[in-house]
């Protein structure tokens, strides 16, 4: 690693944070930019990853989304966030519902308040308005002639 990027290693983390802030305000450019700066400082931190597959999931992207919290969790399998944002973007798709609400409901028994109470809440939201008919799920599922 240069000299200067060792020199601003620390700063990653500003950058990850940073990056996870330009999601929450529809910033896509300015999220992937400051992901892809916080990688290339910091390649192995997971939460890059979890940040990708977060601004996935905000612009409904589920199943890129999905597949950016697989990859986290081939190399986390424990992490209690990827879990509960993958079982939030698995129980918005129509074959998904079922798997995602057992990951959710598996992330409720979590000791981390924010796991439990996004996972809690989303269950909530999941049998009010996604297991009613029509859900958005029914929505998207192919017309039947």
């Amino acid at each position: 690693m240069s000299d200067t990027l060792t020199k601003h290693k620390e700063r990653a983390l500003l950058f990850l944070e940073s990056g996870f802030i330009a999601v929450n305000q529809s910033d896509e450019v300015a999220a992937k930019k400051l992901f892809a700066a916080a990688e290339l400082l910091q390649p192995e931190n997971e939460l890059i990853k979890l940040g990708f597959g977060y601004l996935h999931l905000c612009k409904l992207e589920l199943k890129k989304a999905i597949e950016c919290f697989d990859t986290l969790l081939k190399e986390h399998p424990d992490h209690e966030m990827a879990k509960t944002f993958k079982g939030l973007a698995l129980s918005m798709t129509p074959d998904g519902v079922s798997a995602g609400e057992k990951l959710l409901t598996e992330m409720a028994k979590s000791k981390d308040e924010q796991v439990k109470n996004l996972s809690t809440s989303t269950l909530e939201f999941v049998d009010k308005y996604v297991k009613q008919a029509p859900s958005p799920a029914d929505l998207q599922k192919p017309k039947q002639k």
